[in-house]
């Protein structure tokens, strides 16, 4: 019987302890685990940093979600980032969207080409593009869509074609989206990953990453040896939480979409902002793109105000019910001024703004920038 995406949230990974008749999940601590008279693991766990239960439902739950195989959850996203590009080899060529995220970004810059990967910053929206900086070595391409923090659109399927016609993975960061919004496997992507610190977790209560394939893969287990070897595993009380987080996960992101379209709507009308940017609106650039390979468009949209950044410090100095915080993917609504946290060297706009819409009333949150906007 094939579930929906609702009841694969609430029971995918899920069993009944069979010790206990526990319907929730107990927290597995237990950093090592007894083996057999005859030497052997017949629970099929033996160490905290190889395996445990928490994390396995975890993964089990992420790869039904997804589409994928396997999976392999990380302290981070950002451990889960460095797991895959550490799969990789020194002298192997990967291309990168020329706005990934700065954790990214400062991840190949300053780690990984010293380390001996050749990377090569692209506008991955511009298909032309792309092809024209495949290289002979070039090994992987990595998308991020909608992208962070201009929300450009990269067509999955048009990147993923490219990648396989070159011999090279494909790989999406499907944070904001989440499988309930867009599912990069069924579109040719080989490995999603995802920080599941922002909605997956979805209370700004946890700090997680997993990378899921497509396939089981050579390359997948690599990661795999990578991760354990390393030792960037998600706690078990981490994969709980996040567990229990997900089964929430599509009603959240239903409404994190229906009150970003609201708000967006509502900005895109005011006189004191030059820009919004939200894959939503049918003005976006990346509108019909987005429309094809998203179920929703997601709860994260950017602004970029008039009169500067100066005048973009005034606004985050006035909000009562954003809070004026980074990350995203939480219950509450955040805001931030996204050049000063990404630093020295970002190529974000200085009157650029930040939303994480959350859950509160959308007609709340409009009256809130309303004021802080006047």
């Amino acid at each position: 019987m094939t579930k929906r995406i609702e009841t694969l949230a609430i029971h995918a990974g899920r069993t009944v302890d069979p010790a206990t008749g526990a319907v929730v999940p107990p927290i597995y601590l237990s950093t090592t685990f007894e083996r057999s008279p005859d030497g052997t693991y017949p629970q099929g766990y033996n160490y905290i940093r190889d395996n445990n239960p928490n994390r396995e439902a975890l993964e089990t739950c992420l790869c039904q979600l997804e589409g994928g195989v396997a999976g392999a959850a990380f302290s981070s996203g950002s451990a889960a980032t460095m797991s895959i590009f550490q799969a990789l080899s020194p002298g192997d060529h990967i291309i990168a969207p020329l706005d990934a995220y700065s954790g990214t970004s400062k991840l190949l810059r300053e780690v990984l080409t010293p380390w001996g990967l050749e990377v090569t910053f692209a506008d991955l929206t511009d298909v032309t593009q792309v092809e024209k900086v495949i290289q002979k070595n070039t090994q992987l391409i990595w998308v991020e869509t909608p992208s962070n923090p201009l929300l450009k659109i990269t067509d999955i399927r048009k990147i993923a074609e490219i990648a396989h016609q070159n011999h090279a993975i494909c790989v999406c960061d499907n944070t904001w989206a989440t499988p309930i919004g867009q599912k990069p496997l069924n579109l040719g992507a080989d490995l999603v990953v995802h920080a599941t610190t922002k909605y997956l977790g979805g209370h700004s209560d946890v700090l997680g990453g997993v990378a899921i394939a497509k396939h089981e893969t050579d390359f997948f287990n690599k990661i795999k040896r990578i991760q354990k070897t390393g030792g960037a595993v998600a706690s078990p009380f981490d994969c709980w939480l996040t567990l229990r987080g997900i089964q929430t996960l599509p009603y959240r992101m239903r409404a994190h979409s229906e009150n970003a379209l609201k708000v967006a709507n509502f900005l895109s009308n005011h006189p004191q902002i030059e820009t919004v940017h939200y894959p939503g609106l049918k003005q976006h650039p990346g509108h019909e793109i987005a429309a094809s390979q998203m179920q929703l468009f997601g709860g994260m949209l950017s602004i970029q105000v008039k009169g500067g950044r100066e005048n973009a410090f005034n606004i985050l100095a006035k909000v009562k019910i954003f809070t004026r915080a980074t990350s995203l993917g939480g219950v509450e609504s955040l805001i931030e001024h996204r050049a000063s946290i990404e630093g020295l060297g970002t190529k974000t706009p200085e009157n650029l703004l930040r939303l994480s819409i959350g859950l509160e009333h959308p007609d709340d949150l409009i009256d809130d920038l309303a004021q802080a906007l006047s």
